[in-house]
């Protein structure tokens, strides 16, 4: 989320260079390439960024969007712009706005991501991996003392930051934001599809002690790379958005080392909270908006699978076509 990558610069930490990796998939194993290949014959819907819906006079047009920032983007802005221009509404995960005035309470209260009462994490998990996180999370400009001190669904999304981006201040200047100025431009109406505090009960909706003990566990899976991320943006712009999860979760068992039916029940755990929770109660607000002409920017991750928007969608009576990205 945004917000990670505002926190990460109120603390002191090392400037480190623009992200530069490269893709990982030419270095996949035969297995793993068969693996990813057998996931995606599955999977419905597992490419295309952008896909129009329409049913009954309504038009939606669902952006498959990437949060972090990338010149290619703007790119495709220029070409969107035509299109989505026209549109009544937009519909964002969280609007920019709300995400901004969040980040400013979070300068005076951070107590949304503290805990604020019992043991820290130096008293929940084992000193090895106490010591081990607190490492990752320097990295990422995290000091020891406020890790300590922080929710375990925090940490785990600061994890997957490549320390690369820290300390950019245009990393999360991603899809969805470029998306945000544009309807800001031609003076469109935004939209949340959810609020902050619905995202926060969703990752606080675990005991603390199973957060920990989830965290432990997946903290190699986790662990994000400059070579992750580009692989990720490569696929993105490839609009294969449903590899990005796959791979992801082919990469996270193999670095995580756990047993297979653990690392199954932890990943699903993941997807059920956050996506099929957050897209079945997105498909709520997306059914009764009463705009005509409507553009829906969410994670391209949201897109694909049985409990997907498209999916979802299709099964809802709507037409689905996909266009141009």
């Amino acid at each position: 989320m945004r917000f990670v990558l505002f926190f990460c610069l109120i603390f002191p930490a090392a400037v480190h260079a623009a992200c530069d990796g490269r893709d990982l998939r030419p270095d996949l194993s035969a297995s793993m390439q068969a693996d990813l290949q057998q996931a995606l014959n599955e999977l419905p819907y597992p490419q295309g960024n952008h896909w129009v819906a329409s049913k009954d006079g309504k038009v939606l047009h669902l952006i498959g969007t990437f949060h972090a920032n990338d010149a290619r983007m703007d790119a495709v802005v220029t070409r969107l712009t035509p299109v989505l221009g026209k549109a009544d509404a937009f519909y964002f995960e969280v609007t920019q706005d709300e995400m901004a005035a969040f980040e400013q309470g979070l300068a005076s209260d951070l107590s949304p991501i503290l805990i604020t009462s019992g043991p820290t994490l130096i008293d929940l998990m084992p000193a090895e991996d106490w010591n081990a996180l607190s490492t990752r999370l320097t990295e990422r400009g995290v000091p020891g003392w406020m890790a300590a001190k922080m929710r375990p669904w925090f940490l785990s999304i600061m994890l997957g930051i490549p320390p690369c981006m820290i300390q950019d201040p245009n990393a999360d200047f991603g899809m969805d934001a470029r998306l945000s100025d544009l309807a800001k431009e031609k003076g469109i109406p935004q939209y949340s599809l959810e609020s902050i505090d619905e995202v926060i009960a969703i990752f606080d909706s675990h005991p603390i002690e199973d957060q920990v003990q989830s965290l432990v566990r997946m903290a190699d899976a986790l662990d994000g790379s400059e070579d992750q991320l580009a692989t990720m943006a490569n696929m993105y712009f490839e609009e294969q958005h449903g590899q990005i999860l796959q791979l992801a979760r082919l990469q996270g068992q193999n670095a995580s080392d756990l047993p297979e039916d653990v690392f199954d029940a932890e990943w699903e755990s993941f997807e059920q909270h956050l996506l099929i929770a957050r897209n079945d109660a997105w498909m709520k607000h997306i059914l009764a908006i009463p705009a005509d002409t409507a553009v829906i920017a969410v994670g391209a991750g949201h897109l694909a699978g049985t409990f997907g928007l498209l999916n979802q969608l299709q099964a809802a009576g709507f037409d689905l076509t996909r266009a141009a990205f």
